[in-house]
């Protein structure tokens, strides 16, 4: 079976914070492929929740600011008790992601019988992360190979599609960065069919500015340690 867009079994799960000056068109791009989109706000001080909503997507709010993995947790429970999707793409709300990648991994997935399909920048040199943040990734790709036992070349891309079986095994408690290796992990006790597709990730003025570039990745790579 070929799939198409609009591609009506698969869910986008995103994380939400502080986005509202790209996450209206981030989200209005994404639903021409994936009409169904779950934003969780995780407690946003600026109008995200409101731009989120005027694209389209449903809006999970968090009272608190949790974290990523907390959000990332409650878009998945979302998509698992209110609707019938096949998979969850956990995407992020910043514009770094592409939209045409993560449809070619649900395709992947469909096609494969696959239950996760990782992104992954470092399959091809389309991704150019910079010198430093390259080498502070691999160090955290490194780290969390050593912890899940998995091969993995990206651990810590936000870009995933996971089935609706390997979904209701997470149960995420790591609330910050480290939640990328605790998916790692707990995916693999799961036992069900994985691979790594190639994605170009997107670094845009805006991420740059905001100084995501490379102090997520020291961030990540803190997380990962600390663990």
């Amino acid at each position: 079976m070929t799939l198409s867009p609009p591609l009506d079994d698969a869910w986008l799960v995103v994380p939400l914070f502080n986005e509202e000056a790209v996450v209206e068109g981030v989200l209005r791009a994404a639903r021409e492929v994936f009409p169904h989109v779950v934003c969780v706000d995780d407690a946003s001080t600026d109008a995200s929740a409101a731009r989120a909503e005027a694209a389209g997507a449903v809006v999970v709010r968090h009272p608190f600011n949790l974290g990523q993995g907390a959000a990332l947790q409650t878009g998945m429970r979302y998509v698992l008790e209110a609707t019938d999707a096949a998979y969850l793409v956990t995407f992020d709300a910043d514009g770094q992601h592409r939209v045409e990648d993560a449809a070619a991994m649900v395709q992947r997935a469909h096609d494969e019988d696959l239950a996760v399909v990782f992104g992954s920048r470092f399959l091809d040199d389309r991704t150019r992360p910079g010198r430093v943040k390259k080498v502070v990734l691999k160090a955290a790709v490194w780290l969390t190979n050593q912890q899940t036992g998995l091969r993995l070349t990206d651990a810590h891309n936000g870009l995933r599609v996971i089935r609706r079986d390997a979904a209701a095994a997470l149960d995420l408690r790591q609330n910050r960065m480290a939640h990328a290796t605790e998916i790692v992990l707990q995916l693999g006790r799961t036992g069900l069919p994985w691979a790594e597709h190639p994605v170009h990730v997107l670094y845009t003025d805006y991420s740059r500015a905001k100084g995501q570039s490379l102090m997520n990745s020291v961030n990540i790579l803190i997380d990962t340690l600390m663990k």
